[in-house]
């Protein structure tokens, strides 16, 4: 993403990808899936979809089955996985970075910014993982399938 003025914005996908393949493997109710087939609906290749698989497994959160029609599986039924769980397995990142170089000291913000930003972005921090850490998989693959029954009922009343 750009903003005017040619700054790039940095942003992970990585969060919003893990949190699709669980929500994919909880609908599956204990059936493994391939990384081929999950890459189908995410929309992305297979090798993206394993190393995600990896850094799941390691957090504990998917496990795999080995052999013909294996996949990967929820290692944990989807209510004792919160989304925080899921953002830390996957995003080590902070929400915003603060300044690549250190500020000019000669000046006045220069020298007062960075301690004021790092105050407000731990406060974001804390807030968002707040957030995502009161929320489970169930709470998210519930939204999703809540989401497709209001879609189906728009689509029945409007054909």
């Amino acid at each position: 993403m750009s903003l005017p003025g040619g700054f790039a914005v940095n942003t992970s996908s990585r969060f919003a990808f893990a949190v699709h393949v669980l929500a994919l493997l909880s609908l599956q109710e204990g059936v493994p899936l391939s990384s081929e087939m999950i890459a189908g609906s995410v929309n992305t290749n297979p090798a993206l979809i394993r190393r995600l698989l990896t850094m799941l497994a390691e957090a504990g959160l998917t496990t795999s089955q080995l052999g013909s029609g294996g996949g990967a599986l929820l290692a944990r039924a989807p209510g004792q996985i919160s989304l925080l769980d899921v953002y830390r397995a996957v995003d080590d990142t902070q929400l915003f970075a603060l300044h690549r170089e250190e500020p000019n000291p000669a000046c006045m913000v220069g020298r007062n910014i960075q301690v004021v930003l790092r105050g407000i972005i731990d406060e974001a921090q804390q807030a968002m993982e707040a957030s995502l850490g009161a929320r489970t998989l169930a709470d998210a693959t519930a939204d999703v399938v809540r989401a497709e029954k209001q879609r189906e009922r728009k689509r029945r009343s409007h054909g």
